[in-house]
Parts: structure tokens; sequence; C-alpha cells
């Protein structure tokens, strides 16, 4: 199965996408027998997988792929929590809690997940040691991502200073030239003002006086940072 060229690895006992930071680095005993509770699919771009305040049906382990994680109030407004990378267990909280789904998730691009139903994956982690240990980290990780949040949006003095935080985490893995840093970032201005917490009117002027100011710019899908140093000194420790 593939959508946009996205090949879905059906086996988890051959699978070359795995490593150190993924869930499913576990022990080979422990691979083979999640391989045979685990469901394969290829989900396009735009797929909601997991509705925030619903019961819990299972997990999603996100193989290939992204997808943001968000929140909304009853007024409708939406926060992106923070966008999950491949390796990354979606629903986990809710499932070992038993409480209801506490974010919605939803694809950023063709994205293949693997689904477990909440009992087998409860009877999972009950006999596997290493995949409770890393149930157990990939939770404390998530609570520690949304102590950032708290921080970045709760203590922030401004928008442009959680927006300079934005551009400079999001580049921070990015190619520099001639002084400046490259990277490609494939979100629309919603999305962004989603995640820091603000509207789009605001990241288009933000942009627009980041540019004029040559501090960054994005050209289409491409983010340029002109003037990291000066970013920096935006961003209160």
């Amino acid at each position: 199965m593939s959508i946009s060229g996205l090949n879905c690895v059906e086996s988890c006992l051959n699978c070359r996408l795995r490593s150190s930071n993924f869930f499913c680095n576990l022990s080979p005993k422990s691979i083979e027998d999640f391989n045979a509770i685990k469901h394969a699919a290829v989900f396009p771009e735009h797929a909601v997988v997991l509705v925030e305040g619903q019961s819990p049906c299972g997990i999603f382990v996100l193989c290939q792929g992204r997808a943001k994680l968000s929140t909304t109030s009853r007024e409708g407004k939406t926060l992106i929590v923070r966008i999950a990378e491949a390796g990354e267990v979606l629903g986990l909280n809710a499932v070992v809690t038993g409480g209801r789904y506490e974010l919605t998730a939803e694809t950023m691009q063709p994205s293949q997940l693997d689904f477990v139903g909440r009992d087998d994956m409860l009877q999972f982690l009950k006999t596997h040691a290493d995949a409770a240990l890393h149930a157990t980290q990939h939770l404390a990780r998530d609570c520690s991502d949304s102590y950032g949040v708290v921080r970045s949006i709760g203590l922030s003095h401004s928008v442009s200073e959680r927006f300079a935080r934005f551009l400079l985490e999001t580049s921070a893995d990015g190619e520099v030239s001639n002084g400046r840093v490259r990277v490609r970032l494939a979100m629309t201005h919603e999305e962004i003002s989603q995640l820091i917490g603000t509207s789009r009117e605001t990241i288009t002027r933000l942009l627009s006086e980041f540019r004029r100011n040559e501090l960054a710019e994005l050209k289409g899908s491409m983010l340029i940072i002109h003037d990291r140093l000066a970013l920096r000194s935006m961003v209160r420790a």
C-alpha cells in the first residue's frame, strides 16, 4: 500500500525505520509480540486519527510522517501543543489512564501509523518490561513538552518573543551557509499561529516585520534565518 509515494512497512520484524529514538526499539521478543498485535496503515495528509474527548480505542505509533497534536476550546480556538515526529506514540496517556484522548492528532503529510487496540496494548505493557519502560519515558517526555508550552506561552513577554523562539527552535538543525540558516518549514501561517498561541494575521505581520528588519523570512516552504544572534536577543531565558 502507498499514498503519494509513501510505502507502508507491514512488518516490524524487518523494519528499516527503527532507530534508538523509536518506541519500537525493543528486544527481538518484544518486537515479535508487538508485530502480532499491531495493524499498519497509510494515511493521507490532513487525516484525523485521534479526536480530543473521545474514549480511547488504542494507540497509534507514527512510523513515517508528521502529525500535529492540538486542543480546541469551546469557542473554537485551536492551540497546537506540539508536532509529533516519526517514532512517537499517539494516544498513550489516555490508553494507560483510561481517560479520554486529551488531544486531536492530524497528519501533516502522508504518514504510516501502526494501530494497537487498548486491551492488547495494556496487556503488552504488563508482560514486556522494556516496552513499559519505553512507555514511561515517552509519557515523561510528553509531560516535559507540555511544561515547555506553558513556559513559552505563559511566561513570554510578547508574541514577538514567542515567534522568535519558534524560529530558533525550528531552524536549530538547518543548513548554515554564508551566515544564514535555511530549513524547510512545511507549516501554514495558520498552523504557526496555533503553535504559538496567536492569530494568523499576527504571524503574517511578524513575518513582514522580521523580513524588513533582516532577521528572517519565509520563501515558500523555505525558512531563512538572516540574524540568529538578533533573534536570540529577543528571547528571554
